[in-house]
């Protein structure tokens, strides 16, 4: 972020520029500000209140004018409640708020998106997609999506790098299975499932699909295109879930 002087710590053979600074008379766009760590928040909100900063491992102080934007899909205000971050770094970067509504909120959009993804991702691959099916467009556009854009992007990447012909190949199997583990999970959390053996079923498929979803984000449990994101549910509710279905880095 700010750079560092040459000989600040091991390893630092040569003066590194930071973002902050080579972003001067520019813009900078930080993407998942909500995942920036307590013991830099001060010193991000001196760079854009002051407009000023040191390298690391430095003495002189750099100016540096800088328009900012700044991107999370957590909610910031409820972190600064729970003092996850800071309420003054939060209103210096809610000075103009955009909210971008999640892809459940316009599913008119996922067509258009789909279309969009297939060509270019077809067109890296060398490959000629000319046609979606209706069946499979419409399993795309029911789908809710957790992950956003990215995870559909990501999901249509993997349509493409299946499909052997001209025709899209979406698996559209796994969000029907991602569907059914979900409602699974709910019943049993819901309390409603009968029997010791019935509840014992919902974990196993449940702690099935978890495992499922934390192989495919190679085990990253944060950020958009994480496991947490990718399920529905916060960082926090899927460690202790893992904790209590008992899934280790040795289960994916």
């Amino acid at each position: 972020m700010f750079g560092h002087e040459k000989g600040a710590f091991t390893g630092a053979i040569a003066q590194r520029i930071g973002r902050m600074e080579l972003a001067d008379k520019g813009t900078l766009f930080l993407d998942e500000i909500g995942d920036i760590p307590l013991e830099l928040q001060p010193k991000l909100l001196r760079a854009l209140q002051e407009r000023e900063f040191e390298r690391l491992g430095g003495s002189r102080t750099i100016r540096s004018d800088v328009r900012l934007i700044a991107a999370t899909h957590r909610n910031l205000g409820e972190m600064v409640h729970k003092r996850e971050f800071r309420s003054d770094l939060y209103y210096r970067l809610n000075v103009f708020p955009i909210k971008l509504p999640p892809l459940r909120e316009r599913r008119e959009d996922i067509p258009r998106l789909v279309r969009h993804f297939a060509l270019k991702h077809a067109h890296r691959m060398n490959r000629q997609i000319e046609t979606i099916p209706a069946e499979t467009m419409k399993a795309l556009s029911e789908w809710h999506w957790p992950g956003n854009v990215r995870e559909l992007e990501n999901f249509i990447e993997r349509a493409v790098i299946l499909s052997r012909g001209s025709v899209l190949n979406v698996p559209v199997a796994e969000l029907r299975a991602e569907a059914a583990a979900a409602s699974a999970a709910a019943v049993a959390s819901a309390g409603s499932a009968s029997g010791n053996g019935r509840s014992a079923t919902l974990e196993e498929s449940e702690r099935e699909h978890i495992i499922k979803v934390l192989r495919e984000t190679k085990g990253v449990l944060s950020g958009a295109n994480g496991a947490a994101a990718r399920l529905g549910l916060k960082r926090t509710t899927l460690q202790g879930k893992m904790k209590k279905l008992g899934i280790t880095r040795d289960s994916y």
